[in-house]
C-alpha cells in the first residue's frame, strides 16, 4: 500500500503544482493585465498627446499655408508691379532712344550741312584770296610800269626843263650883260665910272 500512498501524494503535489501554476499564471496574467493597462494608458497618453501635438501642427501648418500664400500673393503683386514698372521703364527707355535717335539723325544732318557750308566757304575765301593776290599782282605790275612810266616822264622833263633852263640862263645871261652894258654905257654918258660906283 505505500506505493499507493505515494501515487496519491504524487498526484495531490501534481495538482499543488497545477494550482501553483495556475496561481503563478493567473498573477502573472493579473500583472501582465496591469502591465498592459499602464502601457495602454501610457499609449494613450502618447496618443492623445500625439493627436493634441499634430492639431498644433495642423493649426502651424495652415498658419504657414496661409502665410505662404499671402506671401506669393504679395509677391505676385509685387511681381506685376515690377512687371508694370519695367514695362513702363521700357517704354521710356525706347521713346528716349527713338528721340535720341531722331535728335542724332538731325544734328548729324546739321553737321554735315555746317561742314558744306564751311568746305564752300573756305573754297570762297580761298578763291577771293587768291582773286585779291591777282589784282594785287596786277596793280602791283600796273604800279610798276606807272613808276617806270613815271620816271621815264620825269627823267624827259627834267632834262626838257635843265635844257629849256641851259637855254634861259644864256638868253638872260646875254640880256644880263646886254643890260649892264648899256648901264655903263649910261653911266659913261653922264660923266660916271661905273668902276667907283
Amino acid at each position: 500500500m505505500p506505493p499507493k500512498q505515494k501515487g496519491k501524494e504524487k498526484k495531490k503535489k501534481k495538482q499543488n503544482n497545477e494550482g501553483n501554476e495556475l496561481e503563478e499564471k493567473y498573477r502573472r496574467s493579473v500583472l501582465d493585465v496591469a502591465v498592459l493597462k499602464e502601457h495602454l494608458a501610457l499609449r494613450t497618453d502618447m496618443a492623445l498627446q500625439a493627436k493634441s501635438s499634430r492639431e498644433d501642427l495642423r493649426r502651424q501648418l495652415r498658419g504657414l499655408e496661409s502665410d505662404l500664400s499671402l506671401e506669393r500673393t504679395h509677391k505676385k503683386d509685387i511681381t506685376a508691379d515690377l512687371n508694370r514698372r519695367h514695362k513702363i521703364m521700357q517704354s521710356d527707355m525706347e521713346s528716349r532712344v527713338s528721340q535720341l535717335e531722331i535728335k542724332v539723325i538731325a544734328l548729324q544732318q546739321q553737321l554735315a550741312q555746317c561742314q558744306g557750308e564751311l568746305r564752300d566757304e573756305r573754297e570762297a575765301q580761298t578763291q577771293m584770296r587768291e582773286e585779291k593776290e591777282s589784282i594785287i599782282r596786277d596793280l602791283q605790275n600796273k604800279l610798276d610800269s606807272m613808276e617806270t612810266e613815271y620816271e621815264k616822264i620825269l627823267h624827259g622833263s627834267l632834262d626838257s626843263l635843265l635844257s629849256h633852263l641851259m637855254e634861259a640862263q644864256g638868253a638872260w645871261e646875254e640880256e644880263s650883260t646886254r643890260i649892264h652894258q648899256e648901264f655903263k654905257d649910261i653911266l659913261k654918258d653922264l660923266g660916271l665910272n661905273p668902276l667907283q660906283i
